[in-house]
């Protein structure tokens, strides 16, 4: 016998005021994802047959994400009627006609897998119930609702923190706010559910003891993690989330052969990608969609957005944005890799280098205190100490081109556009305004000139003079 369709309904009205926030709350993020879009993601993973999430705070800024995490969810708008039975009741009239099993989700519930979510459709099915929620049994369950048994242990109803009683306030076991309805059944009772609590809103867990008042069964299913099934509604839920999903998005790295030296001061979004035998040294984040390549070594002390490091590559002490770093090169440390970096295999971009849409290519290093933006950079090449790409006219951006194989002296400045030559080099200090010709040596017009007793003339008695007065006078015994 086939299972039944199955439609998830993901709860994302709420405004959080607790969060204090122009952001609506399920629209904060940790590992690399808004909590919405972590609920989502685990929910598409289950492949249900529909999806609905219901949206009425900051309708337009979480309808667009939700787009752009579920393109097939359908957006349904909660009205002024207060409450999540009222939200899942207009989720139903989306889902008009619908037969099979709806599973409901809280789109501030962003730890809950694909695992969880499961085992508890197939328990709900195995057993043939009305209903199944998901309970756990956290260290504190204050401000959650409390899920209150018979004598047989059968579930009778769930009662909000706001009106439950001292003794069911002293219940641990807490209701996460995740349930898996027969479609029929709950769109009969959900009808029946009125506004008679402490907020004066249509609770969805009303439906449990309504189900129970027909000879319905409802079960309970608890969760493994109990820390996993709680919701987020403060910042410091959200962090105390952030720090558990990372732990766990670490672990998964480690069984997947990756060296972690300091779990403690890593962080690794789960959008992040990182292969067998990458080590990450403390004090390091990968972030968004970061992908680390075989063998490569990554930090201390560094951060990477959206970058690809390639194999057995070495990023010490650096900030990079949207780069890539090939295979065998080395970045840092204290290195600034801007977007639209993209530095060639065995390159070197070194000690405070800052780098921008610059491609440097295969075997070419800039070692030293550098700037170099809107540029392109050959192979082989070696850009001196102290060298400036002045890309910048006051009003654009221009390019430089640097040839295969040149060496550049220390202290450079190329006023862009420029084109230095392959094989060309130029001298030390040089401003190179024109183009360099293949294997050319430019160097700045003019020879060093000294005037000769300068510092005796115009700092009389200081210490420069009296050193030159010295070193004079030494000079003349050794003549004599």
């Amino acid at each position: 016998m086939a299972e039944p369709q199955l439609a998830v309904i993901v709860l994302a009205a709420g405004q959080g005021t607790r969060m204090r926030s122009r952001t609506p709350k399920v629209l904060h993020r940790i590992g690399g994802r808004s909590l919405l879009e972590h609920v989502l993601v685990t929910a598409e993973s289950l492949a249900p047959d529909r999806t609905v999430v219901v949206v009425r705070h900051e309708r337009d800024l979480v309808a667009g994400a939700v787009t752009d995490a579920a393109p097939r969810a359908v957006v349904v708008d909660q009205d002024d009627v207060p409450g999540t039975g009222r939200a899942v009741e207009m989720a139903l009239a989306e889902l008009a006609g619908f037969t099979g099993d709806v599973l409901v989700l809280s789109g501030d519930v962003p730890l809950l897998d694909a695992v969880t979510l499961g085992d508890l459709l197939a328990a709900h099915r195995r057993d043939g119930v009305a209903a199944t929620l998901l309970s756990a049994r956290p260290d504190d369950p204050t401000g959650y609702g409390r899920v209150v048994r018979e004598g047989d242990g059968t579930v009778a109803r769930v009662v909000e923190q706001k009106d439950a009683s001292r003794d069911e306030a002293a219940i641990a076991e807490i209701n996460a706010g995740v349930y898996v309805f027969q479609a029929g059944p709950l769109r009969e009772h959900l009808a029946l559910v009125g506004t008679a609590n402490a907020q004066g809103e249509r609770y969805l867990t009303d439906v449990v003891a309504l189900l129970r008042a027909s000879r319905l069964a409802v079960a309970a299913a608890s969760a493994p993690d109990a820390s996993a099934a709680l919701g987020v509604n403060d910042r410091v839920q959200l962090s105390d989330a952030a720090a558990a999903l990372n732990a766990r998005t670490v672990r998964h790295w480690q069984r997947e052969g990756v060296t972690v030296l300091d779990p403690a001061t890593t962080w690794i979004d789960v959008t992040a990608t990182l292969a067998p035998d990458v080590t990450v040294l403390p004090n390091t984040h990968i972030l968004r969609a970061t992908a680390i390549a075989e063998g490569a070594t990554v930090g201390p002390d560094t951060s990477l957005v959206d970058c690809e490091v390639g194999a057995d590559a070495v990023v010490t002490r650096t900030d990079a944005t949207l780069a890539v770093i090939g295979a065998g090169a080395t970045v840092g440390p204290f290195a600034y890799l801007r977007p639209g970096t993209d530095l060639g295999a065995q390159g070197k971009i070194g000690t405070f280098v800052e780098t921008k849409n610059a491609r440097i290519g295969e075997a070419s290093k800039i070692p030293h205190l550098s700037y170099v933006g809107d540029a392109e950079v050959g192979v082989g090449a070696n850009v001196g100490a102290g060298t400036i790409v002045a890309n910048y006219d006051g009003e654009r951006k221009h390019r430089t081109r640097v040839g295969d194989h040149v060496r550049t002296g220390a202290h450079n400045v190329f006023v862009a556009p420029v084109r230095i030559g392959d094989g060309a080099y130029t001298g030390a200090g040089t401003v190179v305004r024109k183009n360099v010709p293949p294997g050319a040596l430019a160097v700045v017009p003019g020879s060093q000139r000294n005037v000769e007793g300068w510092v005796e003339t115009h700092r009389p008695g200081s210490a420069a003079a009296q050193a030159a007065e010295k070193a004079a006078h030494g000079s003349q015994e050794e003549d004599g």
